[in-house]
């Protein structure tokens, strides 16, 4: 099938690629013309037979809603608008809702797999009706892990982005855990070599996991990680999902934890926040910040 792109910088880029060895054609737009196909939304929906399906991989908020807005001018009752990027759920269902106006249908698609996700695949998880689903699917078969999970039609317009939101925010605490162990271990003189003990945990282990796995990574590549900076940012997620657990009266004291000790980072340099800074270099090639 086809498909218009827009945004294709690390994660987007990506998934051009993918979707392309897997047979599809894909028209990419991006504000820098040495990555796009085309150099306007207008040259992109021009290109695409309709009823056209355009993914939008744009940052959350105004560059999305700009990207939607302009979307709804330019495409005709039929075709389908796929928000992938990591929008909050409650924008969704007012893009959604713009878009009916105009007879354009609107699918919501949380998307894991960060850099890796080329070789790897991407976890997926979409919201919306089952026939604005349908139109996407090939697309959605493309982008997935090789097997039987990896994807989910997770419920209505919004769903998706909620179950990546928990996902992310799932990951925060789980991070969090790996780098108080890690900080205990280094503060002991007992232990001598930390970076083997966090390999061997690799194997036979209930704690072991592909954030262990990218742990050992970043240890091999800087073995204290003196050279990073103890600070960690946060895209947004881990805070929407603290607030929607109030809002549901739901205990989270873990994922709240971890979201506080990434704010703590910015005031003190927390040797705790070095390996959160690296696992979100190894997975999503999230910036870090050098040691000074």
């Amino acid at each position: 099938m086809e498909l218009g792109l827009i945004g294709l910088g690390k994660m987007g880029g990506n998934m051009r690629e993918r979707i392309r060895r897997a047979g599809h054609t894909v028209v990419g737009y991006d504000r820098n013309p040495d990555l796009a196909d085309v150099h306007s939304l207008k040259e992109l929906v021009d290109g695409l037979q309709g009823p056209r399906v355009v993914w939008v991989m744009v940052p959350a908020g105004a560059a999305t809603q700009s990207t939607i807005d302009e979307l709804g001018e330019l495409l005709s009752p039929g075709d389908l608008v796929v928000d992938g990027g990591n929008s909050r759920w409650t924008d969704d269902e007012k893009h959604a809702e713009e878009l009916a106006a105009k007879g354009i249908g609107f699918v919501d698609c949380g998307v894991s797999g960060g850099v890796w996700g080329l070789a790897n695949g991407y976890a997926l998880m979409y919201g919306g009706k089952e026939e604005d689903v349908a139109k996407a699917q090939p697309i959605f078969d493309a982008l997935k892990p090789e097997g039987d999970s990896g994807a989910v039609h997770a419920g209505r317009v919004g769903a998706g982005h909620f179950a990546k939101m928990v996902h992310n925010g799932i990951e925060y605490a789980m991070m969090q855990a790996y780098a108080e162990g890690w900080e205990l271990l280094e503060a002991v003189d007992s232990v001598t070599d930390v970076r083997e003990v966090f390999r061997s945990w690799k194997s036979g282990t209930v704690i072991r996991s592909w954030l262990l796995d990218l742990a050992v990574d970043a240890l091999d590549k800087d073995e204290h990680l003196g050279g990073l900076r103890g600070y960690a940012d946060d895209s947004g997620e881990g805070r929407w999902t603290v607030e929607a657990a109030i809002d549901n009266a739901v205990p989270l004291p873990a994922i709240t934890a971890s979201l506080f000790a990434r704010f703590a980072s910015r005031q003190d340099d927390s040797p705790q926040m070095k390996m959160i800074a690296a696992l979100r270099n190894e997975f999503g090639g999230h910036a870090v910040t050098a040691a000074e």
